[in-house]
């Protein structure tokens, strides 16, 4: 959220078609061109007129002078009451300024205009500086209105561009905010297609006054309230529906998978028979298949809740990533990810904790049994698809909603932890956890840490099942490499955007 906002005037607070066009169609036939259509004259809406009249119509200086000034001969008494407020303007403005920010209008228009069109709508007393043009010809450009705009709302404090958006619905705004050094905000209801202002490359793009409002307070809105109860319930029953339906989903399939091994005395891929042809086992593939069947019974479980609650955090989370992230923050986050991977499993081993815990050895040697293509099949897809609904999309979603970013991504990676019942895969869990829960609110999207799961869980299973990690790979120096290659990831990826 920020505190300084910079409105244009023209395609943004108020639809200015009919006077603007009139009055360019005034001052057309006074040199004998005439222009019935006013459709074709909405280019003159928001860039300085003298630079259409010779953009559009090929006027030389002098002529375009003269056709501002029959242009404004009209206009000053007539063509700007021939407007209108676009809807939810009022309602807008109210709630930004019971936030405390600090608006102004930054119009290309004469700043007498301007102030006579806020005044006639009765809008003036919302905006603490007012910048236009000057009748003069001076203060056309917008990078020079965006400055003074600047100066005024700053006063005698230095002027922090970063807490700054410019709001308009032209290119010729999205560029002045870029040579003043201020974010742009485009709207796309105004007379700037969506093409021109991502062309301009503006930073955010709305489409309606309403998405303009949530996105310029988001980050403002009230937690919700829950009682202990209610947040209790709201967390954990799913995690215990899913772990309940998980259980009870690999119990059965195990019980059919042996009643299948007894029936049919063949094979050898599930079921390990002795020479007489009687069950002695199931195989580690076998044991891999009641796990997938676990997981995806334990998520079918929690369907309805993951998609009510996924639905409401998209909606929530969309205004806040309108503008699109590059793409080498993806490569930074790939470098942190396998940075964090290879570097805690690297510290595992050489630290001896893994040595020291029987349990993770336990869990380690099922699931290394199976073959390598059932091994990343349930544990790089099927367990990260099926965790990362529960944790991520339901699990933190709901903790989101009633608590601050920074303690949500923390519980939800706790818990996490916790839910792996050993304190190695405990530890590990909690921190890349962490960085997925990071990633999810970087980059809004629930596909992103589903996909960065499963990257790291195959990267860990293959280099386990392959014994790649081993000899000269594990050794100290390597796990340092990797572990500073995860921190400078993060860094990088939080240089380019903050969010936390």
């Amino acid at each position: 959220m920020k505190q300084y906002l910079l409105f244009d005037l023209d395609g943004t607070l108020t639809d200015p078609k009919e006077g603007i066009c009139t009055c360019v169609q005034y001052a057309l036939a006074s040199f004998g061109i005439e222009e019935p259509d006013l459709d074709k004259l909405e280019p003159f809406i928001g860039p300085p007129l003298k630079d259409s009249f010779m953009k559009f119509y090929n006027f030389s200086e002098e002529q375009a002078e003269a056709a501002v000034e029959k242009y404004r001969e009209r206009f000053k008494d007539t063509g700007i009451f021939e407007n209108k407020l676009y809807d939810g303007i009022v309602p807008m403005l109210i709630a930004l300024n019971s936030k405390g920010m600090h608006l102004a209008v930054a119009s290309s228009k004469p700043r007498v205009f301007v102030e006579r069109i806020l005044e006639h709508f009765n809008i003036a007393r919302y905006f603490r500086v007012v910048v236009g043009s000057e009748l003069d010809g001076t203060r056309v450009n917008k990078d020079e209105v965006v400055e003074e705009a600047l100066r005024q709302l700053f006063g005698d404090k230095p002027v922090d561009r970063s807490q700054v958006y410019m709001i308009g619905d032209r290119s010729f705004d999205v560029e002045g905010a870029r040579k003043a050094g201020v974010e742009s905000v485009g709207v796309a209801y105004g007379y700037g297609s969506m093409e021109e202002l991502k062309e301009a490359k503006a930073d955010y793009i709305v489409r309606s006054v309403e998405e303009l409002q949530k996105f310029l307070l988001r980050g403002t809105e009230e937690k919700q309230k829950l009682t202990p109860t209610q947040r209790i319930l709201q967390l954990f029953l799913p995690l215990l529906l899913f772990i309940f339906v998980k259980n009870l989903a690999v119990n059965l399939a195990g019980l059919m998978l042996q009643t299948l091994g007894n029936t049919f005395p063949v094979g050898s891929f599930l079921f390990v028979h002795d020479e007489a042809g009687n069950l002695v086992a199931l195989t580690g593939n076998a044991g891999t298949v009641m796990q997938i069947i676990g997981f995806i019974a334990g998520t079918l479980a929690i369907k309805n809740i993951a998609k009510r609650t996924i639905s409401k955090a998209n909606d929530s989370m969309k205004l806040l990533h309108i503008k699109g992230d590059p793409v080498k923050t993806y490569a930074f986050l790939a470098v942190a990810i396998v940075g964090a991977v290879i570097g805690l499993n690297l510290f595992m081993s050489l630290s001896g904790l893994i040595s020291l815990s029987e349990s993770y050895q336990s869990v380690a040697e099922e699931q290394y049994s199976a073959n390598l293509l059932m091994g990343v099949l349930c544990y790089g897809l099927v367990t990260p698809f099926a965790e990362e609904v529960l944790f991520r999309g339901v699990i933190y979603n709901c903790m989101r909603r009633s608590m601050p970013v920074k303690m949500s991504i923390f519980l939800s990676g706790m818990i996490f932890g916790m839910y792996h019942m050993n304190a190695i895969q405990g530890i590990y869990a909690l921190i890349i956890g962490c960085m997925i829960g990071y990633a999810y609110e970087y980059y809004g999207d629930l596909r992103v840490p589903i996909a960065i799961h499963m990257l790291a869980n195959i990267l860990v299973y293959c280099l386990n099942y392959t014994q790649i990690a081993v000899s000269g790979f594990m050794c100290w120096p390597v796990c340092v490499v990797f572990l500073c290659l995860g921190v400078a990831g993060l860094f990088l990826m939080n240089r380019e955007k903050r969010i936390l």
